[in-house]
């Protein structure tokens, strides 16, 4: 596939664990489910962006760079990460976070990722919903470089080309992975945002000639836009990649009535799918990405989407920290008798 002429440094726990979902399977009466743990990266609690920062912090390093610039929502999964990978690797890491719900509840500015980012040893700061985010990291860049920093910005999300690589090596790990098994996958669900990891994961199945369906849950933004997003990404991913693979935009697959009333707000389908997953199958869920994600999953075996389909495996992409800064949404207070 090529990736061997990309610089990387290893950050994750790889290849991740694909297990089979049979309680939540059996109470669904659909196909059968099977979860990729990438909440099992290893990297500061783990999570998908530990596989785009294997590319970009070597980058990083090829560049000569000390400090790391990354922005993102206040509970940013990507932030945590990234700030834990500037630490292992000796690199300052300034963190710009962009209130995008409006709290100003206590656990959610300052627990769950926010407390790790700081934990980390990174400078964190705070901007207002709606702020051009790119426009405030280069400019602190600049500021930076301007006092002898050698600065490398990381996008939201990490989700550029060299990011987006690492889901493109994440296709080819499950690829083989269920190979080995004896494993036909019919079906690969996730939770789409920044676009990298859907970008990633459709250039791969594109390479390697998959028929896998790729569908992605969409956590943010319309289905046209989110669409749009990911498939401009694939194609620049494609480009740098250089093998000469083909896009296809019908491949590029976007459900978004997931969302809610918007970006990190709860609903109640994402509570509820959280509570399922945790209660069947021991497993823990963010309420940012994978839960709506899953709430995704959940509805459209319902509705009959995967009808037909024998095996569907759901990309887990971490975040169960953020859990913490949402301690009033799930109504978990009190005890027994």
């Amino acid at each position: 596939m090529a990736l061997a002429h990309f610089p990387k440094v290893r950050l994750g726990h790889l290849p991740t664990p694909l297990e089979p979902m049979d309680r939540l399977s059996e109470l669904l009466g659909g196909p059968r489910l099977w979860v990729k743990r990438d909440d099992c990266t290893g990297l500061s609690s783990g999570g998908n962006k530990t596989r785009k920062l294997e590319y970009l912090m070597a980058e990083a390093q090829a560049q000569g760079a000390d400090t790391i610039i990354t922005q993102g929502a206040t509970q940013s999964n990507h932030a945590r990460q990234t700030c834990a990978a500037a630490a292992k690797l000796g690199m300052d890491c300034h963190i710009l976070l962009e209130d995008r719900t409006g709290s100003n509840d206590e656990s959610y500015i300052l627990s769950g990722n926010v407390l790790l980012d700081r934990l980390h040893g990174a400078t964190v700061s705070k901007r207002a919903g709606g702020t051009d985010m790119n426009a405030e990291m280069d400019k602190l860049a600049e500021k930076l470089r301007g006092e002898g920093r050698k600065t490398y910005i990381i996008p939201g999300g990490g989700s550029n080309p060299t990011g987006a690589l690492g889901y493109v090596n994440c296709a080819r790990e499950l690829v083989e992975q269920a190979q080995e098994m004896g494993l036909s996958i019919d079906a690969l669900v996730h939770a789409t945002g920044s676009s990298g990891t859907q970008a990633g994961l459709v250039t791969g199945l594109a390479a390697l000639q998959s028929d896998i369906h790729l569908l992605g849950i969409g956590v943010r933004a319309p289905k046209e836009k989110q669409e749009q997003m990911v498939y401009d990404l694939a194609v620049r991913t494609a480009e740098h990649l250089g093998t000469g693979v083909t896009i296809e935009r019908e491949k590029v697959r976007a459900n978004c009535d997931y969302v809610g009333p918007g970006y990190g707000l709860p609903t109640p389908g994402m509570i509820e799918a959280v509570k399922l997953l945790a209660r069947t199958e021991g497993l823990l869920f963010d309420p940012v990405y994978s839960g709506k994600g899953l709430d995704g999953l959940i509805d459209q075996i319902r509705k009959g989407y995967f009808d037909g389909m024998t095996n569907v495996v759901f990309l887990h992409t971490g975040g169960s920290v953020a859990l913490f800064g949402y301690p009033e949404t799930f109504d978990l207070h009190g005890y027994s008798d």
